[in-house]
């Protein structure tokens, strides 16, 4: 019964978050620039139809640049906006754990990044008839693809709860989604050891495998275990936040 109310608790929060971004107009402008930017990235800058292969890893390859946009403006008004609206003390007097709050605002945003990338399926869909495209290689890059969105909505909403204004939320979730993408092309440069660092915690190599059709359990453990522990350490600052 107890996990029943929990869950119950969960999912009416994460109904208002997606109740609440339904009338925001930056959900649309997002989605738009998402879209926008793969196909561009695909057909124009990657030159698809030059390729003459089958493989849409060049596709697939732009959604870590792409989120460093749209992930900060999904997470950036989660914890910043109360605490900006003073609405934070309301919501901490509710009958509701830290975790059921940061599950509620994770579950909403991560919907939402489903149904972002739902919409591109239209992408690799017009293509079947130029040439083969294995399903399986498909759906590992669009499980990549949601492991990534994952990891990175959970860093967002860590430094939504650390930061005092949406602003800085948003600048602070791009410029570390922003460095996890470009750290991979500076290891190369980097001693052993440290290259090796740097692509660890790069979000972007451990979705390179993903992006290739491949499902490394490696990678698939990293992206839970980042998403787990980020909110985790949101569901500290939450505590902190309230008894402060």
């Amino acid at each position: 019964m107890k996990a029943n109310a929990k869950i119950n608790r969960t999912l009416a929060l994460t109904r208002k978050e997606l109740l609440s971004w339904f009338y925001s107009p930056a959900l649309y402008g997002i989605t738009a620039f998402f879209l926008v930017f793969l196909c561009v990235w695909f057909y124009y800058l990657r030159h698809f139809f030059a390729m003459d292969s089958a493989n849409l890893r060049p596709f697939f390859s732009s959604f870590p640049f792409a989120f460093i946009a749209v992930i900060p403006v999904l997470t950036m008004k989660a914890w910043a906006e109360e605490r900006k609206l003073m609405s934070e003390d309301i919501l901490f007097s509710l009958p509701f754990s830290e975790w059921e709050l940061v599950m509620g605002k994770f579950l909403s945003c991560l919907l939402l990044v489903l149904a972002i990338l739902v919409l591109t399926l239209p992408v690799p869909l017009s293509l079947l008839p130029l040439g083969f495209f294995d399903p399986g290689v498909i759906f590992a890059e669009y499980a990549g693809a949601v492991l990534l969105g994952a990891a990175s909505l959970a860093l967002g909403l860590f430094l939504s709860g650390l930061s005092k204004s949406q602003g800085a939320a948003f600048l602070g979730t791009a410029a570390i989604l922003f460095l996890t993408v470009i750290v991979t092309g500076l290891s190369p440069y980097m001693p052993p050891g440290m290259g090796a660092f740097l692509n660890y915690i790069s979000l972007s190599f451990h979705f390179e495998s993903f992006s290739r059709g491949l499902m490394d359990s490696r990678d698939l453990t990293f992206f839970l275990l980042t998403t787990g522990l980020f909110l985790f350490l949101n569901t500290r600052v939450l505590i902190f936040r309230k008894l402060s």
